[in-house]
This record gives structure tokens, sequence and C-alpha cells, in this order.
């Protein structure tokens, strides 16, 4: 069976699949190639339903309607379809949380929103949320090896709000944006990564109610 890639992890010094599917929702990168997007939703709901480990570039392509040498030509390996696959689902997660940050009214309804949305979208997925449920330790092991990378990324994104919200007005231009996004990210990466006996993470009035109780005062300097 083909080795697999985590879904957060990369070659040292490489970018990680989080970091480039941020890329692509900040320069709105689409996928004209009809083909190469159904053989990615294909393999989404191949690996949903029976695993990654347990899937064949062969399952992909009977389950897309296409031949194994067509799969192959849009994806070389099994790995690089893998990350494709990932990549897409990250970038989805971005493209989700911008548009629902819109709804909210005030910046702190926009950091609640932020903070319950985004542990909603990433458990609820059911290729990275599954993979998470069915491996616990292995986000947590990831973030401690890639050196920071794939923490940085979500900080990155959360620091660009926030500086959206200095340019706004509606938060002191003297915030430390750079460190407020840290300790945000940190607090959610740990909820995901490290299974909570205190909060529940389904309960998505109380994780609303700990946003606005301890991270929109953050925001004060």
């Amino acid at each position: 069976m083909d080795p697999v890639v985590s879904p957060f992890t990369s070659a040292p010094g490489a970018e990680s699949l989080l970091q480039r599917a941020y890329t692509d929702a900040l320069e709105q990168v689409g996928d004209a190639d009809e083909v190469r997007v159904r053989v990615l939703d294909a393999a989404f709901e191949q690996f949903c339903r029976i695993g990654i480990q347990r899937s064949t570039m062969e399952d992909v392509a009977k389950r897309a309607g296409l031949s194994r040498i067509t799969v192959y030509r849009r994806f070389a390996t099994k790995d690089t379809l893998v990350e494709h696959v990932v990549r897409r689902e990250y970038r989805r997660y971005f493209d989700r949380f911008l548009a629902e940050i819109t709804q909210a009214e005030t910046v702190a309804d926009r950091v609640v929103l932020g903070f319950v949305s985004s542990l909603r979208a990433i458990r609820g997925n059911p290729l990275i949320g599954g993979l998470i449920a069915a491996e616990p330790g292995l986000l947590a092991s990831s973030m401690i090896t890639d050196g920071g990378r794939t923490l940085a990324t979500v900080q990155q994104f959360v620091a660009g709000q926030l500086r959206r919200e200095q340019h706004a007005g509606t938060v002191s231009a003297e915030l430390d944006v750079e460190v407020v996004a840290e300790l945000m990210v940190r607090v959610s990466a740990s909820f995901l990564a490290i299974p909570s006996l205190v909060v529940d993470l389904d309960d998505e009035a109380r994780l609303a109610d700990l946003a606005r109780r301890y991270l929109v005062p953050m925001l004060d300097t």
C-alpha cells in the first residue's frame, strides 16, 4: 500500500498544506480543470467513507467514473492526491470563515463567531475532523514537531483580521495584534489537539460564552 502523508505535517523546510491553502484563499485560487475537480471530489468521498490508508488510486478512479490512467495523469502518486484533497478542505475552511465573519455586527461578535466556527469547521469536517478523532495525538504531535509553522499560519490569518479591525477603528491602534492573535490561536489549537474534560466542544453556546468572557477582553489595551 502506498505511504500516506499526514494532513498536519510537511517535509522539513517546505510550506505546510495549511500555508498553501491560506495563500489559495487570499488569492482566490480556483480550479478550472473539471476532471481534476471530479477526481478530488471522488477522493474526498472515498477517504471519508473508507479512510485514507485503506483507499487506493483504483478506488478513487472507480468512484470518479474515470480510468486509473486519467487519475494518475492529474496526480502522480497517492500522496500527491491526499495532499491536494486536504489542502482543498483547509481552503474551504478559510473561505467559510471569511464568509461567516461578515455576519457579525461588532468586533466582539466577530471574535466569538470566529472561535466557535473555527472549532466547528475543523472538528465537523468529515475528513480532517475524522482524522483528529481517529488519531487524537496526531495534531498535537505535528504542532510540536513542525517548528510552529502550522500555528504560525493560522496566527498570520487571525492577525490579518485584527489589523483590519484596527484600520476600521474598531480596536485600538495600540493593540499588539501579533501577540493577541498568537494567544487566540493557541487557545483554539489546544482545544482541537487535546481533549477537554471541562469544556464540551459540542456545546456552541458554552464555547461562545467562553470566547466572550476570555478572548474578547484581549482586545482591550
